[in-house]
């Protein structure tokens, strides 16, 4: 690789508006602010939720009920289909050799296997969550399901 063949990301190098440069540039006298008011100060940002006197939307809609949203539990989503390709037989899956053969990123969510796929050789998985169907294959197959934390 040489210094002549690295390139910038399209758009990391966008020139900064050259504002007030006489009337020929386009962006001269008012500088593409147009005429009085707070707009035309500095400073000003504007109210986002401000809605000029209506009802803004956030006190039209009701809020009711309860979201789970916050709530949730989100899961690394691995497939006994996808154990099947990665492992050999006999092998032991842990969160650690998950992330090995790249079937998790990381280790800030729980691991869940689902029983998308068949499975064929004997393995050891720990996870934190298992579907039915995971659990039967993965038995069925001769190996074992350990519930970890």
């Amino acid at each position: 690789m040489n210094i002549t063949e690295i390139t910038q990301s399209a758009g990391s190098d966008k020139r900064s508006k050259r504002v007030g440069r006489g009337r020929g540039s386009g962006k001269g006298k008012t500088c593409g602010r147009g005429h009085k008011g707070a707009g035309q100060r500095a400073g000003w940002g504007g109210k986002i939720l401000r809605e000029g006197g209506q009802m803004p939307a956030f006190r039209r809609i009701p809020k009711r009920g309860f979201n789970n949203a916050i709530f949730a539990t989100r899961y690394h989503v691995v497939n006994v289909s996808d154990l099947e390709t990665r492992y050999e037989a006999d092998a032991e899956v842990t969160l650690e050799s998950l992330r090995e053969v790249g079937l998790i990123r990381d280790f800030r969510k729980p691991v869940k296997i689902l029983g998308n796929g068949t499975l064929t050789k004997k393995l050891n998985v720990d996870a934190a969550k298992f579907s039915g169907k995971a659990v039967e294959k993965i038995e069925a197959a001769g190996g074992s399901a350990r519930i970890v934390p």
